[in-house]
């Protein structure tokens, strides 16, 4: 048998040595960036500088529309929010943007109750959120 041992090195090659050291370490490097993206990530978006919830809306007239909603500001934080109403065939007939002062909602939130025109019998109306300069997109 010892006679065909270099004839299949000859046909095979040899056998590579083993690498597992760098793709260790590079399967680690990766899992820790990976994992610190996602903590990063979850603390983002999970402590936002503003968040609203729409709380009740009534049609006053068939041209205004009446709002309460809540608003959780962060610390130094000046807010915008916009609401829109839709129509029975859901066409915007109505749109409020409104800026609120940083006295208005807290950390616990503060209710704000507005009114606000429409071009005719708003059927629904929805909130779209609110954003800071640090927050843009509307929660």
């Amino acid at each position: 048998m010892s006679t065909s041992a270099p004839a299949l090195a000859d046909r095979y090659g040899k056998k590579r040595p083993r690498r597992r050291g760098p793709v260790v370490a590079l399967a680690l490097v990766l899992a820790l960036v990976g994992g610190g993206w996602l903590v990063w990530t979850a603390w983002f978006h999970g402590s936002p500088a503003v968040s609203s919830q729409l709380l009740r809306w009534e049609v006053v007239d068939p041209t205004t529309v009446r709002i309460t909603f809540d608003v959780a500001i962060g610390d130094d934080e000046v807010a915008t929010c916009r609401a829109r109403a839709l129509a029975a065939n859901h066409e915007a007939v109505g749109d409020m943007v409104l800026q609120v002062p940083t006295d208005a909602g807290d950390a616990d939130g503060g209710q704000i109750t507005t009114e606000f025109r429409t071009i005719s019998e708003a059927t629904s109306v929805e909130l779209v959120g609110c954003t800071t300069p640090s927050q843009n997109r509307p929660r």
